[in-house]
């Protein structure tokens, strides 16, 4: 069976050792002489430049531009060169050997803030909190640091010591820690009832164990009640092949195809399909995703949809359908090349053409703000249709595009210039309400779960940007009060209450659950819910007015 396959071999690592020398010289004796011709062409150009530039340039430095262009020029983000330190960098994230404190970071203004605290880690224990400013390790100011050199910093041998001063809501003296780095075992799921009958997972990434994690959810799910399961994998990047495929198997049948790859070269030609037993028939499942999920998200998603096995609510995925191998070269350097690409059940290539359209444009309006559900119809103009087992259509194009696109409503006027007067003064919405959501939690320790956003607290968000010197009239952040209060909601329940309880407060506004929860309610079974969102749609075209 393919699965059984090392998904470093099937994915990512090829760990080939060859030199640039040799292979450049079998590609001469197979390509005929004028490799040879444009090698010593390539050389005349480098010894010329390296003689005779009016600015010193070293050899090295001329060889790595010509790397850095040819690679710039054959048009894939995904082939790329990796130096010893970039290949390090890539072994301490795939393989998770190193320690750390068990914070998620951001940076804050001038400082490193930590946003949330993980549980069961160096960090919870020794009494870090959500809002600490890291203004020192080491006895070094932290002031201006990035993200990616806090992250440098704090990151270390598991066992090892870190030195950290931090600054605290409250507190007038600043407080020292001195932490013991320890393993970090990030939880890629979060799971809890929305309703007597909906269970929500979110699958943050594809993991080493999310699978096992994923399964463990939806069981503690179902034995509480759960009815049917929305499977959100927005935002998800994706990660392990052999974790997408087993989270796959978990709602296919034995021997049902999840992905295929396809290559010019033969040993690159896969076909995977679900290992075991389906673990939770009959259950009905909606799939969220968004223009930010990606990879295994694809693969998982694409699946599901072509099997007929889950309904798919959302924006288009990002596309990213390709599969990167990974050459040993010389003096510990790695080239990563995209060998071939992925294409779903149905024969769909998840890989979007970057030629056809802009990334940013490609990303625009993927995040949904606020606002009530809104269905949209799927504008398949031009696309290639294919069809699942059940006869449905589904549609090609690059990445996946949903059974049901149900996008956001913008902001007001009102709530557009709200943000706009903070940003023009400086200053981020989410970091001033996060600042703001510090204080208050540390002020009001007795704060219920459910709370309600009061005239008390909107007043003392006003006065905090009054000092933040926000040009804003009263009577303007008056008019924004529904963004307002949802931005305080969102950032007094993760202050107070930890990211579980920000992201139950974050879905209740949520237009694409709003429509999942919607449709699983009038479904008893996963071909109820499939007709149910079919016969809307189709009666939504009947309804549509001909130009």
């Amino acid at each position: 069976m393919k699965l059984e396959r090392s998904w470093t071999t099937a994915l990512v690592v090829g760990a080939i050792s060859l030199t640039s020398g040799g292979w450049l010289l079998q590609q001469g004796v197979r390509s005929g002489e004028s490799v040879y011709e444009s090698s010593r062409l390539f050389e005349e150009v480098h010894h010329l430049l390296a003689d005779r530039f009016v600015d010193e340039l070293s050899p090295s430095e001329l060889y790595q531009m010509a790397i850095d262009g040819l690679l710039r020029e054959v048009g894939d983000p995904y082939t790329s060169f990796l130096d010893k330190d970039d290949w390090a960098n890539l072994r301490l994230s795939t393989t998770g050997n190193y320690g750390g404190l068990g914070v998620r970071i951001e940076q804050q203004d001038e400082w490193i803030t930590v946003v949330s605290v993980l549980p069961n880690t160096p960090a919870e224990r020794q009494g870090l909190m959500t809002g600490d400013r890291i203004v020192g390790v080491e006895g070094e100011s932290a002031q201006n640091w990035s993200s990616e050199k806090a992250v440098q910093v704090l990151r270390g041998p598991k066992g090892s010591e870190v030195n950290i001063t931090v600054a605290r809501a409250g507190v007038e003296r600043p407080l020292d820690f001195t932490i013991v780095r320890d393993h970090i075992h990030v939880q890629s799921v979060v799971s809890f009832m929305l309703d007597d009958s909906a269970g929500y997972v979110q699958l943050r990434s594809f993991s080493r164990e999310s699978r096992d994690e994923l399964k463990k959810a939806v069981d503690e799910l179902r034995a509480g009640g759960a009815e049917s399961v929305i499977l959100d994998l927005r935002a998800n990047p994706g990660g392990l092949l052999e974790e997408g495929i087993a989270v796959a198997d978990l709602f296919l049948p034995r021997g049902k195809e999840v992905v295929s790859t396809k290559s010019r070269l033969a040993d690159q030609n896969q076909t995977y399909v679900a290992p075991g037993a389906e673990v939770y028939e009959g259950l009905p499942v909606v799939v969220l995703v968004n223009a930010f999920s990606a990879s295994a998200s694809e693969i998982v998603a694409g699946a599901l949809q072509d099997h007929d096995r889950a309904l798919v609510i959302g924006n288009t995925t990002f596309g990213k359908g390709s599969v990167q191998t990974l050459y040993g070269l010389s003096g510990g350097n790695h080239l990563k090349i995209t060998t071939a690409k992925w294409y779903t059940p149905t024969g769909r290539s998840i890989q979007r053409d970057y030629a056809e359209q802009d990334l940013a444009d490609h990303l625009t309006g993927a995040v949904s703000v606020r606002e009530e559900p809104m269905a949209a119809a799927i504008d398949t103009t031009g696309l290639e249709v294919f069809r699942t087992g059940a006869g449905r259509a589904v549609y090609g194009g690059g990445g996946i595009i949903p059974d049901r696109i149900v996008m956001a409503d913008t902001l007001t006027t009102a709530e557009q210039d709200f943000r706009s007067a903070l940003l023009d003064s400086g200053v981020s919405t989410r970091n001033a309400a996060f600042q703001f959501s510090v204080r208050w939690s540390s002020d009001h320790p007795d704060m219920e779960r459910d709370f309600e956003i009061t005239r008390a607290m909107r007043d003392g968000f006003y006065e905090q940007l009054r000092e933040l010197e926000v040009e804003l009239e009263r009577g303007q952040f008056d008019e924004a009060q529904g963004f307002v209060d949802w931005l305080l909601g969102l950032e007094l329940a993760n202050t107070s209450f930890g990211e579980v309880a920000r992201q139950e407060r974050r879905l209740r506004r949520d237009t694409q659950v709003g429509e999942a929860l919607r449709l699983l309610a009038q479904a008893p079974t996963p071909e109820a819910l499939l007709s149910l969102a079919e016969a809307e749609s189709e009666g939504a075209e009947r309804s549509t007015p001909q130009q």
